[in-house]
């Protein structure tokens, strides 16, 4: 249990359960991809062996299994219009079938969420997702992410922090 704060100190903040959910999501949407399992099995295994518990030694943050849930059934029930939407958001020379699985995983997810998640603002959820990329990637994929998903949040809800191509 956890020491109240001090007076003049800010109190202990919790995990953050939405990006555990995301994160998890995340992962399963990659296993899916990888290994062919189904959005059931998948969601399943994920709350029974790997929300909020230890797998091998790590501990998977306690999650909102709601929205893991949700992001796991959008993203399959809207793929073929997420995926469109992602290819016309990556530049010609980088097709959606370039990309790895992860990488797919984290867009998949982010426009899932910028599409129908009205109430989360376009911020939280590009920072979130270049976040599980960096958790990822070390290199150029964090900017791809955070330009695709910019991107398409301007399309999807006409906003955005960048520019809108010419």
């Amino acid at each position: 249990m956890s020491e109240p704060a001090s007076p003049g100190q800010p109190s202990v903040r919790h995990a953050n359960k939405r990006g555990a959910a995301r994160l998890a999501a995340v992962q399963a949407l990659y296993q899916m991809d990888v290994a062919g399992s189904g959005v059931f099995e998948i969601t399943a295994e994920y709350e029974a062996f790997r929300l909020g518990k230890e797998v091998d030694g790590a501990l998977y943050r306690e999650a909102d299994a709601q929205w893991f849930r949700a992001i796991l059934a959008g993203v399959v029930e809207n793929q073929k219009t997420i995926d469109p939407i992602i290819r016309q958001a990556l530049t010609e020379d980088w097709p959606l079938s370039r990309l790895d699985s992860t990488l797919r995983a984290i867009l998949r997810a982010g426009v899932y969420e910028l599409m129908k998640r009205e109430d989360v603002p376009v911020a939280v959820i590009v920072s979130e997702y270049v976040d599980i990329a960096k958790a990822f990637y070390e290199e150029d994929e964090p900017k791809l992410v955070n330009a695709v998903l910019d991107r398409v949040s301007r399309r999807v809800r006409g906003e955005g922090r960048g520019k809108d191509a010419l």
